[in-house]
């Protein structure tokens, strides 16, 4: 098989690169673009270390070939913060210690940044639910829901100073 130029917006900058057909689009973010953010955990789409936006919804990277990503709009944890801020949510989560060995936190950040662009309802049973394709191994789920909460009030200040 012959790699084929893969063309994409990441983090709304265009990207190009060659892609074997079976290549894994989180392998190819890592490794071709050089974004080591998206973590990868179980490559089976189990634990969701590898979450990344794209065309607006979330994605599991390990399971999503580059080649089918030709042409999307992709937003990794690279691409929230502006101006070296923190994006609000990435804020969030380190205000609330929503992570322990961190390994976990880029795909439950783009997890949750997809939930919190839903404006659905956020009460701690729907948060659960809604993370649960999220795996942390140092199980710390009450500090992420404390995150997840305080962004979207962080959230919502922003959109109403605007």
């Amino acid at each position: 098989m012959s790699a084929e130029i893969v063309t994409l917006t990441v983090n709304g900058r265009e990207r190009q690169g060659l892609a074997e057909p079976r290549r894994t689009l989180v392998d190819f973010l890592r490794e071709d673009l050089e974004l080591t953010g998206t973590h990868v955990g179980c490559e089976h789409g189990v634990c969701g270390a590898c979450t990344v936006i794209i065309d607006g919804a979330p994605v599991r990277s390990c399971l999503m070939l580059a080649v089918q990503a030709r042409g999307a709009e992709i937003t990794t944890i690279e691409g929230l913060e502006e101006n070296g801020e923190l994006h609000p949510l990435q804020e969030a989560f380190r205000r609330s210690f929503s992570f322990q060995c961190g390994f976990c936190t880029p795909g439950f950040v783009m997890s949750t940044l997809a939930l919190l662009e839903e404006d659905g309802p956020l009460d701690e049973e729907h948060l659960r639910h809604e993370l649960s394709g999220n795996l942390c191994r140092c199980t710390g789920y009450q500090s992420i829901v404390d995150g997840v909460r305080l962004a979207a009030e962080l959230l919502a200040e922003k959109r109403g100073a605007k």
